[in-house]
């Protein structure tokens, strides 16, 4: 393997963390979970789903994923209903406020960071990061 892909793959691992975890606290200042986050982004794009469902698509234990949700259901951003094709199993789904929450934040989020980008970077550079960008979609078909 060649030396630049394994130190582009370190660079790029390190920089994506702290960047993670800046946007975290930018746009969520009361203290989502990582796990906590990621089930509400996955609700958004995929839609109800069971415990079980999302525990698998997120990779953890049933337990876990129940109490991922039980701090989200405590704030108010999702709620189960019956399923309509099997009635012994509840269907998690993101509530009005749970959506709300997720769009105010990730604007919130897309806000500082464009600030960062405009402030901190020429035009040219921001062509540049695009282009990277453009190249590191491959990376996640």
């Amino acid at each position: 393997m060649a030396a630049s892909a394994v130190q582009a793959a370190r660079d790029l691992r390190v920089v994506l963390g702290r960047l993670r975890r800046r946007l975290r606290e930018t746009w969520d200042p009361e203290g989502l979970t990582p796990s906590q986050t990621s089930a509400l982004s996955r609700l958004q794009r995929g839609g109800p789903a069971s415990t079980s469902d999302l525990a698998a698509a997120e990779r953890v234990r049933p337990q876990s994923m129940a109490y991922t949700l039980a701090g989200l259901d405590e704030r108010g951003l999702i709620r189960r209903d019956p399923d309509p094709d099997d009635g012994r199993r509840l269907l998690v789904s993101l509530t009005d406020a749970g959506l709300a929450f997720l769009d105010d934040k990730r604007r919130t989020g897309e806000e500082w960071l464009a600030g960062c980008l405009h402030a901190d970077y020429t035009e040219e550079e921001r062509r540049r990061i695009l282009d990277a960008l453009a190249l590191l979609e491959r990376l996640t078909p």
